[in-house]
Parts: structure tokens; C-alpha cells; sequence
């Protein structure tokens, strides 16, 4: 793939409303209304906040924050170190986000990519965590 290419490629690569982040919010309908989407005056920009309630859940693709699956584990072959710096990156500043929202009295729940196999359980995580 051409430098061109690969920017035309990221560029793509949106950042809200992602299909698994519409796929959350769809489980969430039933659950609880009232939530906002990419608060970014809260720590880590979180993709679905309860302001009320003080809860956070960020729902995160496993290859771009590094997740401990198939997917996230898969390291790209070009340009490895720019790959694994950054995913460093974003799994050092999700740690901190999730430690500054606790420090604010906030919980937050993260809910991986390849967690919403099983619809089921997310829903009765989801319903827990907002119970």
C-alpha cells in the first residue's frame, strides 16, 4: 500500500459512532435512557456517560488499545515500532483517564470490541454496572 493509501485508509478510521459503540448503545435502549455521548470535558473523552448516575463506559477496539485477544494481539508488520509505541501509548492513557474519572468519584466499565459476540452477557454486564 502506497503512503497515500495507508492516509487515505486512516483518515476513515472514525473515532465516535463506531459500530461497536452503536451496537452498545443499542443494548443500552432498554437498559437506561438519558446518556451522552463523547463528553470531553471528563477524563479520557468517554463514549457513553450517565452524568447523574457517575458512571463512564468506553467502549474500545481491541487492536487499538491493545486488548489481550486474537485481534488486539495481532501486531501490524509494517512499521511495527510506530505500532506497538502507540498502542503503548493508548493503553498508558486509558489507565490514567479511568484513575482520573475514579479520583472524581466516577466508575467506569470498558466493554472490548470482541465482547459483543455475546450480546447477552454485555446487556447484564451493562445492567449491573448501571444498577
Amino acid at each position: 500500500m502506497t503512503s497515500p493509501q495507508r492516509s487515505a485508509t486512516m483518515r476513515a478510521v472514525k473515532s465516535r459512532d463506531t459500530q461497536p459503540e452503536l451496537r452498545v448503545r443499542r443494548l443500552l435502549r432498554p437498559i437506561a435512557v438519558g446518556y451522552r455521548l463523547d463528553r470531553a470535558d471528563l477524563p479520557g473523552r468517554p463514549d457513553i456517560a450517565f452524568l447523574g448516575r457517575k458512571r463512564a463506559i468506553f467502549v474500545h477496539g481491541c487492536f487499538w488499545h491493545g486488548h489481550d485477544c486474537p485481534r488486539g494481539a495481532r501486531a501490524p508488520k509494517q512499521n511495527a515500532g510506530y505500532w506497538s509505541a502507540k498502542i503503548a501509548r493508548n493503553r498508558a492513557r486509558d489507565a490514567d483517564s479511568l484513575a482520573a474519572l475514579a479520583a472524581q468519584g466516577w466508575r467506569a466499565l470498558t466493554i472490548w470490541e470482541c465482547e459483543l459476540k455475546d450480546e447477552a452477557e454485555v446487556s447484564r454486564r451493562l445492567q449491573a454496572f448501571l444498577a
